[in-house]
């Protein structure tokens, strides 16, 4: 397992931005490629390009670290068909492992110890029809979903998938406001006023850093 390779845009530590580990130190691990093509993606970047790396030389440079937490993100992850033998060999490690995936590709393979940050597309996003909702039965209470919320249509979708799949029954749910484009504080005015049980979030890295990739 350990001689399996990845294609890896980025490995760095950094304040995780998101999810209910926001605020905390991190070490990312970013792979290259990406199915989709959300139009408010931030990591274009990650489509293209990488080093190959085995999964004990990853292992290596997240141990340089020292981190308690580590995410495993993209791009898509599990694009990469050896993305769950890494996160497997991460919980091995003694890692607390979280996973960003679009929630376009199957997450019923990855280790049950990984906390899958799983999104739903909205409308907004360009790409709703790429959504797997049979992703649904697999969540478990210390996994989380996202809506990532480009506008006031986008919001009214994310609100009926809320309560049409009773989500917040099966684990956390996120709420978040396209950076630049739908203000946080009119994401959190709609979701206090609907009474939905959701967290409302911001990306922190770019509030204390801006638009740095690699943060």
């Amino acid at each position: 397992m350990f001689d399996a390779t990845l294609r890896i845009t980025e490995i760095f530590y950094s304040v995780q931005g998101e999810t209910s580990r926001a605020g905390l130190p991190t070490v990312f691990i970013r792979l290259t490629g990406c199915p989709l093509r959300c139009g408010y993606c931030d990591t274009a970047y990650a489509f293209h390009g990488g080093t190959g790396m085995t999964i004990a030389a990853i292992l290596q440079q997240v141990a340089e670290y020292a981190p308690r937490y580590v995410t495993v993100t993209g791009g898509e992850p599990l694009a990469q068909k050896n993305a769950p033998p890494l996160l497997a060999a991460l919980c091995d490690a003694g890692y607390d492992v979280s996973l960003e995936t679009s929630g376009a590709l199957d997450i019923s393979g990855v280790d049950q110890r990984v906390s899958r940050i799983v999104d739903i597309k909205t409308p907004g996003s360009g790409e709703v029809a790429k959504n797997y909702w049979d992703n649904l039965n697999y969540l478990a209470p210390h996994d989380e979903i996202k809506f990532v919320i480009a506008d006031a249509a986008d919001y009214k979708w994310a609100r009926a998938m809320l309560h049409e799949h009773k989500l917040a029954q099966r684990c956390p749910v996120l709420f978040s406001p396209v950076h630049g484009q739908l203000g946080a504080g009119q994401l959190a005015d709609w979701v206090l006023r609907d009474r939905l049980p959701v967290r409302v979030q911001v990306q922190l890295h770019k509030i204390f850093w801006g638009e740095v990739a690699g943060r």
